[in-house]
């Protein structure tokens, strides 16, 4: 890989990580959140429902937009519009008496920028290199950096909340503008080609067919996606209630404890992203254990009795679900043509978007007043991503084209 698509990459790389953050980043501080704000544990867990809505909403827009107009035209707005959402979410924090319902616009705000930031990535990631081995590796750095945001996310929003309640929301302008820099200064877009693009209806019509005759394997990949964040997310949720209100685990050691499965999930999608290139077969193999992994580690939690046995189990599953999501990036991006990367790449976020969108509401109605519900629940799903990785996903050229 060349020296100056490191560089880009290292840039593109911000974004799935402060958009991870943007979101991530309120998990641990809910609690603390929902205090402040006098609203019920449903109404915190709508702080991270309502971000991951809009962005599943607008997702396939942005990545259509993003195929005839440019990536870059359509990321550094969303961006900006991102970075405006979170200066909402801090101003109606401190200058507002009842500001649940202003914080919560402005976390829609927030999700129309991360509809299009972090799905365009993807596409232009594979854009920028031409052998199937420097697109996985990419893309495993971008995983990666989503990963890692999700590893500091329980540290940084753990510390934030120690100056205030609503230092978290504040640092998301920062973050953006940081980003903003970044991509305008590092970030060279491949030239377009002469061709020009399909008019919506043709484009639309080719969509369709597409869809049509790779249904089968992309339907699973998009189901895999938004059940992986499903499962990380409500037990992150999970987890973070746990911490605080069974075992009083608070501020920074409660960060560091969370912090310890999605280390693992980071450092295990990193490595895969590194190795699996264009091999095909191992990658299926590779999903199809670490969803088994994962629904395995989930029923072990089952028997815990322990923080420490807890927190094991968790790592085992953020070692299978960390494991499966650079392999579900590069089947989504090597498999399609150019044209339509996009919109087909923004389809699979909107998914994996709706399942962070899910999983902290569905944990909070199962954890009480038993957490049995709720681990049984996940595994089911982790066992489902399974069977459809093993049976759906076929890796021969010609289910691909």
């Amino acid at each position: 890989m060349q020296h100056n698509k490191r560089l880009d990459l290292l840039a593109l790389a911000s974004i799935p990580l402060i958009m991870t953050l943007g979101n991530s980043m309120l998990i641990p501080v809910l609690p603390e959140i929902r205090r402040q704000l006098k609203v019920s544990d449903f109404q915190s867990s709508m702080l991270i429902t309502v971000y991951s809505v809009m962005a599943i909403l607008l997702i396939p827009a942005a990545g259509y937009l993003s195929d005839r107009l440019g990536r870059k035209v359509v990321i550094i707005p969303s961006l900006i519009i991102a970075g405006i959402g979170g200066a909402v979410c801090g101003a109606a924090a401190v200058w507002l008496d009842n500001s649940y319902s202003v914080i919560l616009g402005g976390r829609v705000l927030q999700g129309i920028g991360a509809a299009g930031a972090m799905p365009i990535v993807l596409p232009l990631v594979g854009d920028m290199f031409k052998s199937e081995e420097d697109v996985s590796a990419g893309l495993g750095i971008v995983e990666t950096a989503n990963t890692f945001g999700k590893v500091l996310s329980p540290i940084l929003g753990s510390a934030l909340v120690l100056i205030a309640w609503y230092v978290p929301f504040w640092t998301i302008p920062v973050m953006c503008l940081i980003s903003i820099v970044l991509v305008i200064c590092l970030v060279k877009q491949p030239k377009k080609t002469e061709k020009k693009p399909q008019p919506l209806r043709q484009f639309l019509h080719s969509t369709w067919q597409l869809l049509k005759q790779n249904g089968r394997w992309l339907s699973a990949l998009f189901a895999i996606g938004g059940m992986a964040m499903f499962v990380l997310f409500g037990l992150l949720f999970y987890l973070s209630e746990t911490l605080e209100e069974t075992h009083h685990y608070k501020g920074i050691v409660k960060g560091c404890i969370l912090a310890i499965p999605l280390a693992v999930l980071c450092t295990a999608s990193y490595i895969t992203g590194k190795c699996i290139g264009e091999k095909k077969p191992l990658m299926k193999w590779i999903m199809v254990s670490g969803c088994f992994l994962a629904a395995s580690a989930i029923v072990g939690c089952l028997f815990s009795r322990s923080v420490v046995s807890l927190i094991a189990w968790m790592s085992v599953a953020g070692l299978g679900l960390g494991a499966s999501l650079p392999c579900l990036d590069s089947f989504i991006t090597e498999g399609i043509e150019k044209e339509q990367r996009g919109t087909i790449s923004s389809l699979y976020s909107s998914m994996r978007f709706a399942g962070v969108a899910a999983g902290p509401p569905v944990a909070s109605l199962l954890m009480s007043p038993s957490n049995k519900p709720l681990f049984y629940t996940m595994a089911a799903v982790s066992a489902t991503a399974c069977a459809l990785a093993l049976f759906a996903i076929r890796t021969s050229r010609s289910t691909e084209q």
